[in-house]
C-alpha cells in the first residue's frame, strides 16, 4: 500500500455478522440505518475495512492529485456513539442539523448516542440530500 492509498476498502466480510456482534440496542440502531441509509441510496450495505458500513460508492479525484474510491454513505457503530458519514455540504444543511436532535458534528460526521435522540425523517432527509451532493463529484 502507498502512503496515499486509502486504508479503508470495501471487503467481503459479512455485513450482518458484524451487526450481530453489536449489543442488542446499538444493533437495533444499525438495522434502523441500514434500512434509511439502503433507501437514501439504492444500494444494499458493504462492510468497509473493519468497522464501517458503507453504501454505494463513487469515484473522487482533487486537484491535488489525490484519488480514491469512497462510499456515499456509511456508518459506525463504537462504543461512545454511533459516527454516520454524510455530506453536510449542501443548502439547508444547517436548518437540518437544527432540527435532528441531539447530536454533534465532525468533518464530515455526524455522531449521535441512540436513534431515539434524533427526528428519523430528518435524519432520512440528510441523507437524500447528502446522496444528491456527492453524486455531482463522481469522476466515474
Amino acid at each position: 500500500m502507498t502512503k496515499s492509498e486509502l486504508k479503508t476498502k470495501a471487503t467481503a466480510a459479512s455485513v450482518e455478522a458484524f451487526i450481530n456482534a453489536q449489543p442488542a440496542e446499538v444493533a437495533a440502531d444499525c438495522r434502523t440505518i441500514i434500512a434509511l441509509m439502503t433507501k437514501a441510496t439504492g444500494e444494499g450495505p458493504t462492510l468497509w475495512g473493519a468497522g464501517i458500513v458503507g453504501f454505494g460508492r463513487y469515484h473522487y479525484a482533487y486537484a491535488s492529485g489525490r484519488e480514491g474510491d469512497r462510499f456515499l454513505l456509511g456508518f459506525s457503530p463504537r462504543k461512545a456513539k454511533t459516527t454516520l458519514y454524510i455530506s453536510g455540504g449542501f443548502d439547508g444543511a444547517e436548518g437540518l442539523l437544527e432540527a435532528l436532535g441531539k447530536h454533534t458534528m465532525g468533518k464530515g460526521c455526524l455522531y449521535i448516542k441512540r436513534l431515539e435522540d434524533v427526528d428519523l425523517e430528518v435524519l432520512e432527509k440528510l441523507l437524500y440530500k447528502g446522496v444528491k451532493e456527492l453524486e455531482k463529484m463522481r469522476v466515474n
